[in-house]
């Protein structure tokens, strides 16, 4: 016999699909939702973690972060290190380097004629740190800084709040210099930042980096060199500086200073997978039963057309087809109903009203979904091979009959 067309098994697997329509639709139903759900919650997982490392790498780190090996340990002067030499300058210059800044980096107090506050100075070159950290971008009240040489004070909301001063009052800033002397300077405040995170805003005061060198006897000595690449996802067009490592410098990527972020990010992708099977085993259920049932309903069907030479194989693949169809209608309704909920909140979600909480957990006080082409390519592979699997039962049973016990079946 001359083996059935496949359009002709599409044809007759899509009509008993509708026989039981309402079957089909709260089938349908429940597919669209389940896949939504896969989406959009894997899509506010990947927001959340996108923003708690994207922060992090703007909070001063970079992608690379060059400094003394001993740094990390103790961030004192003791442990700074000589300005770049031509051979680092000559590597910062390379493709993959989008922007670097040296800093000076060092613990501190800071007093104001209310309060005391523990905080962390850091003397930076202005213009080669816009772009690469967050305190340029954030400026809320008054200026940022002008230039290396500057010595105005940029200081954070929260700790503007907590000494209960504001712009224009000075300060004075306490620190230790080489010899371990204490070391004391006023600064006046020229300018205000908030950043993302409130704990960043009692964590960092700015001035320019000269400034700092001065005020603290380094001379040229700066405490680390923050390199940006092109995508924190990837930092292998970096890699070029590990090979500059030594005894005099470590050159480490954001996720070996952040380890906890770096395993997050890591095990994000396993999340997904497990959290797209866990909801699709939950939908196999339905979609089982369906399948049963439609194939149980159609037994003397199955046994004519055994009878007028279908052979079993076909019986089998027009089953399998049924649970194609179903899928990849489902499949396409859940993946527009995702992207179309995502686009909605392109503005992000307001978390304010748990903001301690996600404070704490490094994340924004807005969060922001972000739907990966991968994560809808993950989804609908495993749906699909998942739901076949499924469906391999019922279709497996469909072709077993024998033509006459099923002719006879009432």
């Amino acid at each position: 016999m001359t083996p059935m067309p496949v359009a002709v098994l599409f044809r007759l697997a899509w009509r008993n699909l509708w026989r039981n329509y309402r079957r089909t639709i709260i089938m349908l139903a429940a597919i669209t939702l389940g896949v939504w759900a896969m989406l959009f919650m894997t899509a506010v997982m990947r927001g959340m973690v996108d923003d708690m490392v994207q922060t992090a790498v703007r909070s001063l780190p970079g992608h690379v972060q060059i400094h003394h090996p001993e740094y990390r340990d103790d961030p004192s002067i003791a442990n700074s290190m000589p300005p770049p030499d031509q051979l680092l300058l000559d590597a910062l210059a390379q493709a993959g380097v989008v922007a670097w800044a040296g800093r000076v980096r060092v613990p501190a107090v800071i007093t104001s004629e209310r309060d005391t506050r523990g905080t962390t100075l850091v003397g930076i070159d202005p213009e080669a740190e816009a772009g690469l950290s967050f305190v340029a971008d954030d400026i809320v009240e008054g200026r940022f800084l002008g230039s290396p040489d500057d010595k105005g004070l940029v200081v954070g909301r929260k700790m503007i709040d907590d000494l209960e001063t504001r712009l224009g009052r000075r300060v004075v800033v306490m620190s230790q210099d080489p010899d371990n002397e204490i070391i004391d300077r006023g600064f006046r405040i020229v300018g205000v930042y908030e950043a993302k995170l409130e704990n960043l805003e009692e964590a960092f005061v700015f001035t320019g980096r000269r400034y700092a060198q001065s005020m603290l006897n380094m001379d040229e000595s700066i405490s680390e060199i923050g390199v940006l690449g092109k995508s924190y996802r990837d930092v292998s067009d970096l890699s070029h500086l590990k090979q500059l490592e030594g005894s005099a410098r470590e050159v480490l990527p954001w996720y070996e200073l952040d380890a906890y972020l770096g395993t997050m990010l890591s095990t994000m992708d396993g999340f997904v997978l497990v959290w797209i099977i866990v909801v699709f085993l939950t939908l196999s259920f339905g979609l089982v039963n369906t399948l049963v049932m439609a194939v149980f309903e159609r037994i003397r069907e199955i046994g004519l057309m055994q009878a007028l030479g279908m052979r079993p194989s076909m019986i089998l693949i027009q089953v399998l087809l049924e649970t194609f169809l179903l899928l990849a209608v489902g499949l396409a309704a859940g993946n527009l109903l995702a992207v179309v909920s995502v686009a909605a909140l392109s503005d992000g979600i307001d978390l304010s009203i748990v903001s301690e909480a996600m404070q704490w957990m490094g994340v924004a006080n807005v969060l922001y979904p972000t739907l990966e082409i991968r994560d809808l390519v993950t989804t609908n592979v495993v749906v699909i091979v998942l739901g076949l699997l499924a469906g391999l039962s019922p279709a497996w049973r469909a072709s077993r009959y024998q033509p006459v016990e099923a002719l006879t079946k009432v």
